[in-house]
């Protein structure tokens, strides 16, 4: 009887020491606790994510490294277009030659508008930020910038650019054209393009501009007559394939390599956050989705 009681409590002893045994293992491997989330990695040089309620910073890499931003830049060119004092989005500009000379002078990205033809403040915006048109970008520099020469008018718009990322406490930015095809000073960095498009998020024009897929303009010709423009299709490739995306921006060259201003909605929280100089396209979005996923898992 007692050989028996003796033999129990050395089985039982035996498999407590197993036990033990297997979780310090598991332990040692590295397992993650319960309800770990892995930090992601990144394609692009540089990424950032905040939390857009709180600006509490959910992730970073090489967050405050200045890089060239290519098209991103045109978050700032709507920002300060859309602070402009009694802005009236219904007033029209003239589409001039010189708009589409610079689109073919620097094979730009382009909205596609024709010159003479009528158009929109709130249709140069979409113009912008959907097809990424920098002959809309150009247009709304020439509009709102201040001098009696267009050369002129375009520095002072570039001024007001640098004059809000100023304002808005920013020390690694800074802009040299209206809509990122730099002359060798056009960067940011991604902490503080995330930044700039927070700020502009808090325009509800901007906001609806920059989750629309697709919007088509109607333009007023020379003759006077009505022009359908071909339609403008955002850039912005999380629209269609990330639930809860409401913006922003893309961005790409030489210099800038793949670039994506991002932003998402999700049982009522906002992550907002960019990555730069990532490898392609492909990878940008992927990054982006991946920054989302952490965010929202945080």
């Amino acid at each position: 009887m007692n050989t028996g009681i003796k033999g129990t409590r050395i089985r039982r002893a035996a498999a407590v020491t197993l036990t033990t045994g297997a979780v310090l293992a598991a332990g040692a491997f590295g397992a993650a606790p319960a309800g770990a989330v892995t930090t992601p990695t990144i394609a692009a040089k540089g990424g950032y994510v905040m939390n857009n309620s709180t600006a509490t910073t959910l992730y970073k890499k090489a967050a405050d490294t200045k890089l060239s931003t290519g098209s991103t830049t045109k978050i700032m060119t709507a920002k300060v277009v859309l602070a402009q004092p009694n802005l009236n989005l219904d007033a029209k500009v003239t589409i001039q030659m010189a708009y589409s000379d610079y689109i073919v002078d620097n094979n730009a990205s382009s909205a596609r508008l024709i010159v003479g033809d009528k158009v929109t403040v709130r249709q140069l915006l979409y113009g912008l930020m959907l097809p990424s048109g920098c002959d809309a970008a150009y247009a709304l520099a020439d509009k709102f910038g201040t001098g009696t020469t267009r050369s002129a008018r375009v520095k002072s718009f570039i001024g007001k650019m640098n004059t809000t990322a100023k304002n808005l406490g920013l020390t690694n930015t800074h802009f040299d054209s209206f809509d990122g095809i730099g002359n060798g000073s056009n960067y940011s960095t991604p902490r503080d393009l995330t930044k700039i498009a927070s700020s502009a998020m808090k325009s509800t024009t901007f906001k609806t501009i920059v989750k629309t897929k697709s919007y088509t303009a109607k333009t007023i010709t020379k003759t006077g007559s009505t022009r359908t423009m071909a339609a403008w299709t955002n850039t912005n490739g999380l629209l269609g394939s990330y639930s809860g995306t409401i913006g922003v921006k893309t961005g790409s060259g030489p210099m800038a390599k793949y670039c994506l201003v991002f932003a998402a909605t999700r049982n009522g929280k906002t992550v907002i956050g960019t990555v730069l100089a990532s490898t392609s396209i492909t990878a940008r979005e992927s990054d982006a989705k991946k920054l989302m996923n952490y965010a929202f898992a945080k």
